[in-house]
């Protein structure tokens, strides 16, 4: 079967309806696996939500979600990443709350644990460094792990002598998920900040193991007029442009 790995979708819907759109083009999968933070930053929260929740999908909690609905400090975040959330709140429905508030810190599915930063800080950790990612292979027991956050595609893969090497994703070729433990992060759909601003997911394979990232063009200005209409930061519209 195959699975559609999102992740950091932050209410950016023009994005998440043009990934959508390529996964039916590809074929379609199984299920969706979403890794946090569905909302946040972008000027769609609720659309996302009911969105994601047409589809058959699976989804843990990122730190913007928690921090919409009040779980988490809004002192933990910049000012604009801040300001975005306490916006983002006057926006959500009761249902919306209620299912944010019900996502799950850590998932578990065959050979993959999910979690939004990392499997020792499932919420705020970012991995972005072979030391950090080295670390974390103690805490979790699956073979592989899948991980947003840092809205980067990336893999670190573990060596025979426990060292931890880091393998960039690049758009379309298949990456074989074999015996050696991986922790995986597929990009983020709604802000990439690898200097690409297309969206970012990938597609699992379960029956090859073949992991493949896609990158997906989608109308970044249309997200930018949404925002600037209702008065979300500067800074967060420019970056979109730019994949920064």
């Amino acid at each position: 079967m195959r699975y559609a790995l999102l992740a950091d979708i932050h209410a950016n819907l023009t994005a998440f309806n043009a990934v959508l759109n390529d996964i039916e083009h590809r074929g379609g999968v199984e299920e969706l696996w979403c890794l946090g933070d569905i909302v946040g930053y972008g000027p769609s929260p609720c659309e996302c939500i009911e969105i994601l929740r047409k589809y058959k999908h699976i989804s843990i909690a990122g730190n913007h979600d928690l921090g919409a609905i009040g779980k988490v400090a809004l002192s933990d975040f910049n000012p604009d990443a801040a300001y975005a959330c306490r916006w983002t709140s006057q926006q959500l429905s009761t249902a919306d709350i209620e299912y944010l508030g019900n996502l799950p810190n850590t998932l578990y599915r065959g050979d993959f644990t999910l979690v939004h930063g990392s499997p020792r800080e499932p919420i705020w950790q970012y991995l972005i460094s072979k030391g950090s990612a080295q670390e974390n292979f103690s805490y979790f027991e699956t073979r592989y792990c899948l991980v947003g956050h840092s809205h980067i595609p990336i893999i670190f893969r573990q060596e025979e002598d426990a060292s931890c090497n880091l393998i960039p994703l690049s758009y379309s070729i298949g990456q074989v998920l074999g015996k050696r433990r991986m922790i995986v992060n597929p990009g983020s759909i709604g802000q990439p900040r690898d200097g690409d601003p297309r969206a970012s997911y990938a597609i699992y394979d379960g029956d090859s193991g073949v992991l493949r990232l896609y990158r997906v063009d989608y109308d970044v200005g249309a997200t930018q007029t949404e925002m600037t209409r209702k008065n979300l930061p500067v800074k967060l519209i420019v970056r979109l442009e730019h994949g920064l």
